[in-house]
């Protein structure tokens, strides 16, 4: 392939290094404009062309993404800084996991928002705006840049959640999310005012420098700063004691929403999570990785205790998407090429089964109301009426727990092979403990509609996804299968995507201050 230079000390190419969230911001005020157009002045619900021209602008964007990998940035002349978006491999691994969380999302919603009386346009073109900032906030490579996707995305999450209006449970979750959601992002903005003020540039590149150079000391500001930083990451990927939102805006939200938020949401905000800490502050490890080993042990066990005792399975869901966020920081610690990789691996494998398994819990809904049945009573028997979709389930939940024969049990080898590389021996085994501990509550599902007979005969007649669904939900439970049997190839693409999250200009000595290459501990 035939490679170009971007020049991102000049503006215009900065069209380039952004095209794909440009493809996606133009096409959801198309969505809008399209919609308004098809209604007019009356207040009826959006036509399927809608919810196609959505999917549409996210095949558009993916091409977009793809074109990424032709470009390369030019060295930045000196004084001028890094570029603040970053044009590599990592970005478009982490760009296309986004992606095909939103197409999956868009999927899962075409007949749910008929049957829950909210299809409007309107949502349609808020999962593009969140999925713009998302793909926005895993690019940055300056702590303001990753401050305005980071807002760009919740602000469309925040309405996401609580768009069927009708629902108490919706808005509930919607006003607690974001509450706590404007009170992290002051946590986050104080953290990048006080990293600024430690080292005089909001750039992740040129502090990642300054660290591993030694041309700053332990400075109590940039301490802080790294601490608030830490406090925003956090709630964003729903780590404890961080979580306390995610189990009330998770069940409240409709549940295509709650499946975008489990995987597009997590994926970019881990993304971030690694430019901002093992780039930028990767030279000072013994300042942030013993704070964030607690928080991936806490994460791991407190959150699966907890899914042991829920009865609701979009609730379980909840903190299996919490206790997963552990998993992904134990790869995040690793502070390694190698973790990087596993980290993308596994968001890959997370993504395809967590998304599955919240569109197998639309299909089950009552005829008449469309409310979903979500109590694990509410399964018995479903096996029986519904093989297919409970076979789906069962792939969907096995690789969660991370059952062997599915790429959820090889991307937590993988993770394990990195801990364990980088000296986290002792969490691996807790990832290990904990991981058993959550065989009781997904197979506790499986045991229910496999050996529980219906209350009545016809329960789960009603119980069907449209088509397109059926179809997403049919290929990522292929593909959760076939990652485990030829995971290589997968894996040596997320190793070379990794290779490229560590700056060039660190080879190069074009940043300031920057040694030749970054030590071996992190390479």
């Amino acid at each position: 392939m035939l490679m170009q230079t971007l020049d991102l000390s000049r503006s215009p190419d900065y069209f380039w290094a952004l095209l794909p969230e440009i493809v996606l911001t133009l096409w959801a005020m198309l969505v809008l404009v399209v919609d308004v157009a098809q209604k007019g002045n009356r207040s009826v619900p959006s036509r399927p062309v809608i919810g196609w021209l959505s999917l549409a602008g996210v095949v558009a964007a993916g091409v977009a993404n793809a074109v990424l990998l032709r470009f390369h940035p030019a060295a930045a002349p000196a004084g001028t800084g890094t570029p603040m978006v970053a044009v590599d491999a990592f970005r478009v691994f982490i760009n296309f996991v986004i992606l095909g969380s939103a197409a999956l999302t868009l999927l899962m919603a075409q007949g749910y928002l008929d049957r829950r009386g909210i299809n409007r346009g309107e949502f349609h073109a808020l999962v593009l705006f969140a999925t713009a900032g998302m793909m926005l906030m895993a690019g940055a490579r300056d702590l303001l840049m990753v401050f305005i996707g980071l807002e760009l995305m919740s602000i469309a999450i925040y309405v996401l959640v609580g768009f069927d209006r009708l629902d108490e449970r919706s808005a509930e979750g919607a006003l607690k999310y974001f509450l706590l959601g404007a009170f992290s992002s002051a946590f986050f903005l104080f953290g990048i005012a006080l990293a600024w003020g430690a080292t005089g540039t909001t750039d992740i590149v040129q502090i990642g420098s300054l660290l591993l150079s030694r041309a700053i000391t332990d400075s109590p500001l940039l301490l802080a700063g790294m601490a608030l930083l830490m406090v925003g990451f956090g709630f964003k990927v729903a780590a404890m004691p961080f979580h306390m939102w995610t189990p009330d805006a998770y069940e409240g939200a409709p549940t295509p929403i709650t499946a975008l938020m489990s995987t597009g949401v997590k994926a970019a905000a881990f993304a971030s999570f690694i430019r901002v800490f093992v780039i930028g502050f990767g030279g000072a490890p013994q300042h942030w990785v013993q704070v964030g080993f607690w928080i991936a042990l806490v994460t791991m066990v407190g959150a699966n205790l907890v899914a042991l005792t829920e009865g609701s399975l979009k609730r379980m869901l909840a903190y299996s998407s919490i206790a997963h966020a552990g998993y992904l920081m134990v790869a995040l610690l690793s502070n390694s090429t190698e973790g990087a990789a596993a980290f993308l691996f596994y968001l890959l494998a997370y993504t395809l089964m967590t998304a599955g398994a919240f569109a197998v819990l639309i299909a089950n809904s009552r005829e008449a109301t469309g409310e979903e049945r979500v109590a694990l009573e509410d399964w018995a028997g479903f096996a029986r009426e519904k093989p297919l979709l409970a076979g789906l389930f069962s792939i969907f939940l096995l690789s969660l727990a991370g059952f062997p024969l599915t790429a959820g049990f090889l991307g937590k080898l993988y993770i394990l092979r990195a801990a364990i590389a980088s000296g986290l021996t002792p969490l691996a085994v807790i990832l290990v403990m904990a991981s058993l501990v959550s065989y009781f509550y997904y197979l506790r599902v499986v045991v229910v509609m496999y050996m529980q007979p219906a209350r009545e005969a016809g329960e789960h007649r009603a119980a069907r996804l449209p088509g397109p669904a059926m179809l997403g939900v049919g290929l990522s439970a292929a593909l959760v299968v076939l990652l485990f049997f030829a995971g290589g190839w997968p894996m040596g693409w997320a190793r070379r995507s990794a290779d490229t999250l560590w700056p060039a200009e660190w080879y190069s000595g074009t940043a300031a201050a920057a040694p030749t290459a970054p030590p071996a501990s992190l390479r």
